[in-house]
């Protein structure tokens, strides 16, 4: 058994073979000729002797033509016979020329990106170059200019891009929802684009961009944008939150209630608060609403029932509970929809809609990685123009292109503006796309400069740049990072009952943390009253009782007005300010049979 291979199928031990490789080799024949299913797959792994083979469910598998004695299988004939529709990419498969491998059976192969580099140990070829991306990098024009992680990057914009995520949104009750107000299809697309047919789901717009220094207010990742642009509609948005609400059942036969809250309720929070629900307590659609405002009027039972006597005739003493737009957010009532759960309780979702217009905060990226915030909303009367009067939308800094060495970013520049003079969609597609020469002599034919750059007029001076100005036309999308939904500040607010510590988090209107190296900041700037002040008195100052004998706990006796300490009988007892997590850390201490003492030396 000691030379012999393992063999497994779908994960489980099946037995042995003489010669795995063999073996291996024998069922990709088999596969071939048909005899094996074509989403079989096996892999022969040489340093642990062990073969695999896979054909269960929930695979990835990719098709690859098959390679032998180094000519691809699928010759010129069979593509154009592909081409006129007489021959079917299923008749590929079955007659063994393209085979589906998975990601195991990929480290027993050697793929080919071109005809041309196929070597004697190449096994497959690839359909087409396009075929080592994925959903969202196949999408990106031009990846093949730029760095890898770049366009790593630029596929996860493409998931954070705002467009028409459904066309039925206005239907759903999504959580969240954003949705752009005028999505545009980008004028260079990849042929992957097209197929998927992602233009039915666009999510960015064609923007003029200038490269340029502004006033430095583009510093680093920051960008300006042209006010009047946004005024036209550029980069506008809504922002879709749905709240819910139901009529909960509890044991004993009480139950939640849809109405408006009376006073006499636990919690009822004024007239004022519930002026915009109907009498059945439900808002109605399309009522402007500010934050904490009440959409749902609702009532609860208490949470501790009480025995009630026979002779106790005492109203039910209810509370409010009713459901509230978040405190840092506010809109206008999209829809009221009522509904019922499975279990015949009453439903209410309320839909609230707020239009969100670019500002100052807000993310924007292109499809090269190249994110930015903006950071100056400049009117168009201040932004420079070109001899035709053109300003741009966005002003990027020079420095973003040298250093992520996105040329692709540049390149989609040139491509977006021969296809505004020529009125085509040019090809980005990875590999196969239009080159740099093309949108060169689009350029040209319309006597424009060929490297895309234009003199500049200072919008405020009105006099001519002394540099050429790189000016193109690229898609960008904006992302759903919206400072309106991040932004968070607080004085005062609710804390913690375990630790009197401020709450954490925007939605629970927490506090911002003051961590260690922010402490380590103030220690060595010697900042000793404001750390205090952060750390102590913005935070969970309380002031407890010691005795001054014994360094225990002391207590004050409300009845008799007195304070001593219960171990040493002493009246002589200080009050000391401390945090009221330190006291917590020394109750916890006696909770498991330390007793820590405070020793107290006067002030001074």
């Amino acid at each position: 058994m000691a030379n012999k291979a393992s063999v497994y199928l779908n994960g489980r031990f099946v037995g042995f073979s003489d010669n795995g490789e063999k073996l291996a080799r024998e069922l990709r024949e088999k596969r071939r000729e048909g005899a094996v299913h074509y989403h079989t797959n096996v892999a022969f792994y040489k340093n642990t002797n062990e073969v695999f083979v896979n054909s269960d469910e929930g695979r990835p598998v990719r098709p690859l033509i098959v390679v032998k004695g180094g000519k691809p299988a699928v010759t010129p004939e069979m593509r154009e016979k592909v081409r006129a529709g007489s021959l079917h990419f299923n008749d590929l498969v079955k007659q063994g020329s393209i085979e589906f491998l998975d990601s195991e059976e990929e480290e027993n192969a050697r793929v080919a990106m071109d005809e041309l580099v196929i070597g004697e140990k190449t096994t497959h070829l690839e359909i087409d170059p396009l075929g080592i991306l994925g959903y969202a990098s196949a999408q990106v024009p031009f990846p093949e200019y730029n760095m890898a992680p770049r366009v790593l990057m630029a596929a996860q914009h493409t998931k954070q891009a705002m467009g028409l995520y459904a066309s039925n949104f206005n239907l759903r009750t999504d959580t969240r929802g954003h949705i752009l107000f005028y999505p545009q299809r980008p004028l260079v697309q990849t042929r992957a684009y097209r197929v998927l047919g992602q233009e039915k789901r666009a999510s960015g717009q064609n923007f003029v961009v200038a490269i340029l220094s502004y006033k430095g207010f583009n510093m680093n990742d920051a960008v300006v944008l042209s006010q009047s642009a946004i005024e036209r509609g550029l980069g506008r948005s809504a922002f879709l939150r749905t709240y819910t609400a139901e009529e909960r059942r509890y044991p004993g036969g009480q139950r939640d209630r849809f109405e408006n809250p009376q006073e006499f309720v636990q919690g009822y929070m004024g007239e004022e608060t519930y002026r915009h629900l109907d009498e059945d307590g439900i808002i109605s659609p399309e009522t402007q609403v500010a934050g904490d405002a009440v959409l749902v009027g609702k009532t609860s039972p208490p949470r501790f029932l009480k025995e009630v006597s026979a002779l106790d005739v005492e109203t039910e003493r209810r509370r409010e509970s009713s459901v509230t737009v978040r405190s840092n957010e506010s809109g206008v009532v999209d829809a009221v929809i009522m509904s019922q759960t499975t279990s015949g309780n009453r439903l209410a979702k309320i839909r609230v809609r707020n239009t969100c217009i670019p500002e100052i905060g807000d993310k924007f990226a292109s499809r090269f990685g190249q994110k930015g915030v903006i950071a100056l909303v400049a009117k168009q009367e201040d932004l420079p123009f070109t001899k035709d009067g053109v300003t741009p939308d966005l002003i990027i800094n020079p420095h973003a292109i040298p250093g992520r060495m996105t040329a692709g970013h540049l390149l989609e520049m040139i491509g977006g503006k021969a296809s505004c003079v020529d009125g085509a969609l040019k090809d980005g597609t990875a590999f196969t796309g239009a080159k740099q020469e093309d949108f060169e002599k689009a350029l040209l034919a319309s006597g424009m400069s060929p490297a895309g750059q234009e003199y500049l007029y200072d919008g405020s001076t009105g006099k001519m740049m002394a540099a050429k100005i790189f000016v193109g036309v690229i898609y960008y999308q904006r992302l759903h990072h919206l400072v309106q939904l991040k932004m968070h500040a607080r004085s005062r607010g609710p804390v913690q009952m375990l630790t009197h510590q401020p709450t954490e988090g925007r939605a629970r209107e927490g506090g911002l943390r003051l961590g260690e190296m922010e402490r380590d900041c103030f220690i060595g700037f010697g900042a000793a009253l404001l750390l205090r002040e952060r750390m102590i008195d913005a935070s969970d100052k309380t002031v407890e009782l010691i005795c001054n004998p014994c360094g225990g706990a002391g207590v004050y006796d409300k009845v008799k007005k007195i304070k001593y300490c219960s171990l040493c009988e002493s009246g002589d007892v200080e009050e000391v300010e401390m945090s009221y997590a330190f006291k917590l850390l020394l109750d916890e201490m006696k909770s498991i049979g330390i007793s820590p003492k405070i020793k107290l030396k006067a002030r001074g």
